[in-house]
């Protein structure tokens, strides 16, 4: 009876997880679609600045984060301290940037296809960096998600698409995306790092100290040179405050996705929250596309039945988080 309740507990909490960071990041991507295409103005401009929005949220985040322990927060003893934090900051503030930068030399179904093993960088990273020990259910379940994301793509993506994939600035793109992938594996690796040592460490902590580096390091990048377009972004604000209100709105929502994904590594690890992130698009084509009738073929529909097996299956892992590799203690005679 009491194993029952445990599950079902972990069932509706990863079911929490799913739905927040689902809802959250779709209506922001609606989001960034709007800032980065509206025309503000009675000239029509477009905001440009794009990266100005990593820090505007990175600020936002950091604020949030510091009134919920405030508000919420009960004692500081056995939690990360705000250092532990720095590596993880820089490779999660460059990766995205590698990422966005690789869409200049290939394209996005070539760029879903290498996001789809994302799972494999957190753990190799994790292995290989803090001795993080996985199982082999946990391998299983990232074969299978990273499978089923990569044939579906394939099989929804035309021949001619397909052929574009290879074209002659392809390599720059592939390196740009594996770095990116390298980069965000070494962040999730950090952060289930920082959540073993320190297990007192809640949503809120790791939230605040992972914005805290991005804010700084996103603010050297955007005002450490005279002309940097940090102050183009301001300058464009001030003209334009509709502007200004559909970056907060964009970064309010970013705030809340936030909240759950760290809430999500916290409970069961970034291997988890890496898997809810990637298949997040996986899913909203598939419901796309039965909504709109458009069929899917036999090659489609296996490969909903992989990502779908994988994802159920680490719903009833029984490791919460990620254990760290003891080392043996030499005898000494």
């Amino acid at each position: 009876m009491e194993f029952h309740g445990v599950a079902l507990r972990r069932v509706l909490e990863l079911v929490f997880c799913i739905t927040g960071i689902w809802s959250a990041y779709i209506y922001q991507g609606v989001l960034q679609e709007t800032v980065s295409t509206k025309r503000f103005g009675p000239n029509k401009e477009r905001f440009e600045h794009l990266a100005f929005l990593n820090l505007a949220q990175s600020v936002v985040c950091l604020q949030w984060s510091f009134m919920m322990i405030k508000l919420w927060g009960h004692g500081r003893g056995g939690r990360a301290p705000w250092w532990s934090y720095w590596s993880a900051g820089i490779t999660n503030t460059i990766g995205p940037a590698m990422g966005i930068e690789a869409l200049k030399y290939i394209s996005y179904p070539a760029q879903v296809l290498a996001k789809s093993s994302k799972m494999i960088p957190v753990m190799l990273m994790g292995t290989l960096v803090y001795g993080i020990r996985y199982t082999f259910p946990e391998y299983l379940c990232s074969l299978l998600v990273a499978g089923g994301v990569s044939i579906f793509a394939l099989a929804k993506t035309s021949s001619k698409t397909i052929n574009k994939l290879a074209n002659p600035n392809a390599p720059l793109g592939y390196g740009l995306c594996f770095l990116n992938l390298v980069f965000d594996g070494f962040t999730n690796a950090t952060q289930d790092s920082i959540s073993a040592r320190y297990p007192k460490t809640n949503a809120w902590d790791m939230m605040l100290g992972m914005n805290l580096w991005g804010t700084i390091y996103n603010l050297v990048f955007m005002f450490g040179l005279p002309q940097a377009s940090g102050y183009q972004a301001v300058q464009f604000c001030k003209q334009h405050p509709e502007a200004a209100s559909d970056i907060l709105y964009f970064c309010l929502c970013g705030a809340v996705g936030q909240n759950f994904i760290f809430f999500t590594i916290s409970r069961f690890g970034s291997l988890t929250n890496t898997t809810i992130t990637t298949t997040r698009k996986f899913v909203s084509i598939v419901v796309s596309s039965l909504l709109s009738g458009n069929p899917l073929s036999q090659k489609q529909w296996g490969s909903v039945a992989m990502v779908f097996s994988g994802l159920s299956y680490q719903i009833f892992l029984k490791r919460k988080k990620p254990k760290r590799m003891k080392k043996k203690k030499r005898k000494t005679g």
